[in-house]
């Protein structure tokens, strides 16, 4: 990837003119992980993505998770952001901020992640830069929100899902939440919300020549699709706690079984048929109706004692061992996979390189 201070009308987009947004020009002024993501997303869909970085530190994520001695820019900044341009502007001085507003008279989408307040600081607030490109998509991806009693205050992934009731869920058998390495609130709530706005946005703007503010709030999206918990508390009341509904550990036929080799097999057969086949495999047919479906209490005491039976024929043999045996079972067994696995995977072949930096 190179970079330049090239005219808006010096770098083309080389996207094929079939790839659903070829044509469309995106600004990304994000940092981080949610911004960009949603900016690699569009870029990997057809279109011309420019990310703005300041000239000095530029984005954070060029200097995160390097090793000692390696050179920036990390591999964490190259898998976010490759397949776009890269303009190094000063938006406080007035050369480059007239660079930037030529930019957005070409552009179709702007992402953007600072807090709220500081585009309209700048003078680029929608408002004003709506009245250069009226159909001008801006995207402003924030913690929590543009306006709101938190609407200032800063944030992580850790803390967005916090508030959301989410990490309260991703709990251990003792009901501690743990610290997941999967950023929920960052790529969900933030990148993916983004996107799937950003696009139905566009498709208004086509139809109506005007475009639309789009106000992401990592927290909120989080919550708003915080479902499972939410029909536990419709049902009883309260959130169920780890191990005691169909999802979370409460059931046998849907949890992680360690086997003996240290490893861990996904059992996923939630559905009566899954469970049966899975019985079949294991040689255990006197297990087939000890089944949610057929009455088995979710959290009781029999689910709990089979549960256990399970864990100890799983601890029996290795992951691999357990693999093969359920290779051709249609029940939904599989291997949890470390990512230096999942790379190798023929699963994979075709998108590996969208985590090879």
């Amino acid at each position: 990837m190179t970079e330049s201070l090239a005219l808006p009308n010096a770098r083309e987009s080389t996207a094929s003119p079939e790839a659903p947004l070829a044509g469309v020009t995106v600004l990304d002024l994000t940092r981080l992980l949610p911004g960009p993501l949603a900016g690699l997303r569009l870029a990997e869909m057809g279109a011309h993505v420019i990310k703005i970085e300041d000239k000095g530190a530029g984005d954070y994520a060029r200097e995160m998770m390097l090793n000692e001695g390696e050179p920036a820019p990390s591999a964490f900044w190259r898998l976010l952001n490759r397949a776009k341009g890269v303009e190094r502007l000063d938006l406080k001085s007035d050369n480059d901020r007239a660079a930037f507003l030529e930019w957005v008279a070409r552009a179709d989408v702007l992402l953007e992640g600072f807090r709220p307040g500081v585009m309209a600081r700048l003078g680029f607030d929608y408002e004003t830069l709506a009245r250069l490109r009226p159909s001008l998509v801006m995207a402003s991806i924030t913690g929590y929100g543009q306006h709101g009693p938190m609407a200032q205050a800063a944030g992580h992934d850790i803390n967005y899902i916090g508030y959301a009731g989410v990490l309260d869920q991703l709990s251990d058998a003792g009901d501690a939440p743990i610290v997941p390495n999967f950023q929920i609130g960052d790529l969900y709530g933030g990148a993916q919300a983004a996107v799937q706005a950003v696009l139905a946005a566009l498709v208004a703007a086509q139809r109506t020549g005007r475009g639309r503010w789009l106000d992401i709030s990592m927290t909120h999206e989080v919550f708003r699709s915080n479902l499972v918990p939410a029909v536990a508390l419709h049902r009883q009341g309260h959130a169920s706690r780890a191990g005691a509904d169909l999802l979370n550990g409460g059931v046998p036929c849907y949890q992680v079984y360690r086997t003996l080799d240290g490893r861990y097999m996904a059992v996923g057969a939630l559905e009566l048929k899954f469970w049966q086949t899975l019985c079949e495999v294991l040689g255990r047919s006197d297990w087939k109706t000890r089944h949610w479906s057929l009455g088995q209490a979710i959290g009781g005491d029999d689910a709990r004692a089979l549960q256990a039976e399970l864990a100890e024929v799983f601890a029996s043999a290795s992951l691999v061992e357990w693999t093969s045996r359920f290779a051709d079972a249609d029940c939904c067994v599989t291997p949890v996979l470390r990512l230096e696995e999942a790379m190798t995977h023929a699963l994979f072949e075709q998108v590996r390189g969208a985590l090879l930096p």
